[in-house]
């Protein structure tokens, strides 16, 4: 009987950010969603195990990548990489106009645990409209990468959920794209009494 060590997929995600696009050649998409709302683009693909976003305002460019397989992706125009493990919080001020914010978060389950939570998720991904990707591994064991996308006025938000059997990993991303409005001057015209 071999023994696998439970947090092999857990230490090989990362997550990758970038100040420039990054081509979907890299990722073997199962998923899209594309949005163009005022004066910001968006769009959003999901791939086994892991996703990728692109965010553009203002002639500034920034992609989110969490995946397992970081060596397979260019580093052009990549700003860090942050292993996923553990939990973490990251800010990047862009541009004067342009915040990205994220925070990650991993656990690994039982057996139990892990199927309960993969169903909870595959049906909240059903109901919410979510990208999913769901596949099964060599041995027929469940697994599930989730995005939630909301759209606001001068910002998007992004929940993911990385599910993995082989080692029970639940992996949870937030983040968010928040464009600030510009300061506006205001002229104050003085009134005589």
């Amino acid at each position: 009987m071999s023994f696998v060590s439970k947090t092999s997929s857990l230490q090989a995600y990362n997550m990758l950010l970038f100040r420039k696009a990054v081509h979907p050649e890299f990722f073997g998409i199962e998923g899209r969603r594309r949005i163009e709302h005022g004066d910001y683009e968006f769009e959003a693909w999901i791939f086994k195990g892991g996703h990728a976003v692109r965010f553009q305002h203002d002639g500034h460019c920034v992609c989110e990548v969490v995946t397992d397989q970081s060596e397979q992706v260019p580093d052009r125009g990549l700003v860090g990489t942050f292993p996923c493990a553990g939990e973490k919080d990251h800010e990047e001020k862009i541009s004067d106009n342009l915040l990205y914010l994220t925070t990650i978060q991993t656990e690994t389950l039982t057996d139990h645990l892990y199927l309960g939570t993969y169903k909870e998720m595959l049906q909240h991904g059903r109901d919410g409209n979510s990208l999913m990707s769901v596949w099964t591994d060599e041995f027929g064991k469940a697994n599930l990468s989730l995005l939630d996308i909301q759209r606001y006025r001068t910002e998007v938000h992004i929940q993911a959920y990385h599910l993995r059997s082989d080692c029970g990993l639940v992996l949870r991303s937030q983040s968010m794209f928040q464009t600030e409005p510009e300061e506006i001057d205001l002229l104050v015209a003085d009134v005589d009494d």
